[in-house]
């Protein structure tokens, strides 16, 4: 028999009753250090009180008109956002996969309005996850995600990631009109583009007009230090997708864009029920308040040295466990010898919570507001779990 509960997850053992900055406890009151934050979308860790008063106090007020009416609390996070970014609009969504629905829409209308409506093809990259809509799992074209899901959304073409050559040549075609590109992969393995590729890119898309769309739904948001992680580049986008973070924890999704690439989404072409209501919007704007300050940032950049000094230590004294640390900021990477899944449950036992990814890749995406004490407990948690995982697998016979 079914569950009531459809099966599409494949949930670990644990339920939690309640979360406090890094931790999560069960019902019996264990508590679990979070390095996953919720896969990085709990930026200011659990139960944060600015985040708190902010919903409370607007949910005493009005929670959903719709967008027929104007929305104080929307206006109030765009106008955030556009002084904060590249952008000069945003569309609020409720994930990521909302906005990347979006984004496709609003490059392939941007091209129609320019009268080359043949510019519909889309370059992605092989290893890259954009969401689980038909939009998103045909742009990511990888077999998981699209095996039984046929027809396919056209349109689309993935290129090797790093292959500058098949780049070069497949971004000159006549029918190209975007690429889409995390500047971080999340779900692919924490595989960062290097700065000086993401500005050869934003060259390329110059040099042949083509749109440039980044997916920041995981790397966005403070995540690597940077307010998005395109920063550190010194490169702008014509359209980038938000989700994750700009919530904390709240479902919030966003597209931000400039006034050139948004052309063509006049009154009509697009729409949402709950995209931008009044209480995720409250709560984005208390994150934007914090997360968005210079000083809360340099903050990020000094913790995300702490923690990956601490991990190369980590991988020093298991290299049986672990290969390198990959990443930014705090979206980090422990590239594993042993399988990953095994490390994340073994952490269980430990008591600390991380994320799998591909390339056999532990994710490390704490509270961007995690405590030096929390990430000295995570570093020894850690090697617990090495320890642990170690003396399972050699064990003598």
């Amino acid at each position: 028999m079914i569950p009531t509960i459809l099966p599409t997850y494949n949930r670990a053992p644990l339920a939690f009753e309640r979360g406090e900055g890094s931790w999560l406890m069960t019902a019996d009151g264990v508590r679990y250090l979070d390095l996953g934050a919720g896969i990085a979308v709990n930026a200011l860790g659990h139960a944060h009180p600015a985040l708190i008063d902010a919903l409370t106090h607007q949910a005493g007020l009005v929670w959903h008109t719709s967008n027929v009416y104007q929305i104080p609390a929307q206006q109030k996070l765009a106008d955030l956002l556009v002084s904060a970014t590249f952008a000069d609009t945003v569309f609020f969504t409720n994930s990521g996969t909302e906005a990347c629905e979006l984004a496709v829409k609003m490059a392939r209308k941007f091209w129609y309005d320019q009268g080359q409506p043949d510019r519909t093809r889309i370059l992605t990259f092989e290893g890259a996850f954009h969401g689980r809509s038909s939009a998103a799992i045909a742009a990511a074209g990888s077999e998981k995600m699209v095996k039984g899901f046929g027809p396919l959304l056209p349109g689309f073409t993935q290129l090797k990631w790093g292959d500058h050559a098949a780049l070069d040549a497949a971004i000159r075609a006549g029918d190209v009109g975007a690429v889409l590109v995390e500047p971080i992969q999340g779900e692919g393995g924490i595989r960062a583009m290097p700065d000086v590729c993401l500005k050869g890119l934003r060259d390329l898309c110059d040099e042949t007009g083509v749109l440039m769309i980044l997916d920041e739904v995981q790397c966005g948001m403070g995540r690597t230090g940077r307010l998005f992680a395109h920063e550190w580049a010194g490169v702008a986008p014509d359209i980038m997708m938000v989700a994750k973070g700009i919530g904390g924890g709240f479902p919030l999704g966003a597209v931000l864009a400039t006034e050139r690439a948004a052309l063509g989404m006049t009154a009509g072409t697009h729409g949402s029920t709950y995209g931008g209501n009044p209480l995720a919007c409250a709560v984005g704007a208390a994150v934007m308040g914090i997360v968005a300050d210079p000083a809360f940032l340099a903050e990020v950049n000094r913790k995300s040295g702490l923690l990956r000094q601490g991990l190369e230590g980590l991988i020093a004294a298991h290299p049986d466990v672990f290969e390198g640390v990959r990443g930014s900021g705090l979206m980090l990477g422990l590239k594993c010898r042993m399988p990953n899944t095994d490390i994340v449950n073994a952490g269980y036992a430990e008591h600390v919570l991380t994320v799998a990814a591909a390339d056999n890749v532990v994710r490390l995406l704490p509270a961007l507001n995690i405590g030096d004490i929390e990430i000295t407990q995570a570093l020894r948690r850690l090697d617990a779990t090495a320890r642990r995982i170690s003396a399972v697998t050699f064990q003598p016979a």
